[in-house]
């Protein structure tokens, strides 16, 4: 019998790289799919990002490995990436989990976010994360990569996030995850949303951080593997 598919969505900033580990101890159990979404991983685009990009990203990897049907894990932008494929290609969804996804995208917060994203105060001041972004990319692309999720995150902000109202129409099985010590999303976003899901619940996991980087590799297939999805 086949393997069931399992859709593995990086974050903002971030590129399938993250997900070398992950892949190879979830691959004895899922046929493991995964992409960079446009402009990320060494990839150079006109287009500006945004969340409908991204889906449409995934859904032409879809079709062209005729795959019909995947369950999705998302981590923080993907999360929001995979909830977005799941309203417009509903068919094509099965189970969701989220990890370290931001529903609160306020103008206010957005712009709180938006500053931490400048990329020469990134080089002067976080020479390590600037490496980091120039290993994910490249040398030449991370800080338009930064600069245009400055963007898509100030977009969010001004009106083109998810509603509430299209949420409360996703019927998936989905599992909203957020990690103990995660101080970019707030436990309050991440319990309302899974309230507001028909088929929604909220997974709280000890000890977890934000940047998947700082999260055991083991600890999050375990985490994948015990929801079933």
């Amino acid at each position: 019998m086949s393997k069931p598919n399992l859709l593995l969505l990086h974050g903002a900033l971030g590129s399938k790289a993250h997900f070398d580990s992950l892949r190879n101890l979830l691959s004895d159990q899922f046929n493991v799919i995964d992409l960079n979404f446009e402009g990320h991983g060494n990839q150079i685009t006109d287009n500006e990002f945004s969340i409908e990009l991204f889906a449409d990203n995934v859904l032409a990897l879809l079709k062209e490995q005729n795959i019909t049907k995947t369950d999705i894990f998302g981590y923080s932008m993907g999360g929001y990436v995979g909830l977005k494929l799941a309203l417009s290609h509903p068919e094509l969804v099965g189970k969701i989990l989220t990890l370290g996804t931001k529903f609160n995208w306020t103008k206010a917060v957005s712009e709180q976010e938006v500053r931490k994203l400048n990329p020469e105060i990134i080089a002067a001041k976080v020479p390590v994360f600037a490496q980091r972004l120039e290993e994910l990319h490249s040398a030449d692309s991370w800080k338009i990569v930064v600069n245009k999720t400055a963007k898509m995150m100030l977009d969010l902000g001004n009106g083109k996030k998810i509603s509430d109202a299209s949420l409360a129409q996703l019927n998936n099985q989905i599992t909203i995850g957020i990690g103990e010590l995660d101080n970019m999303v707030t436990l309050e976003e991440s319990q309302r949303i899974a309230e507001l899901l028909p088929n929604g619940k909220l997974e709280i996991i000890s000890g977890f951080k934000h940047p998947i980087e700082q999260i055991d590799v083991q600890e999050l297939a375990n985490f994948i593997l015990s929801k079933q999805i």
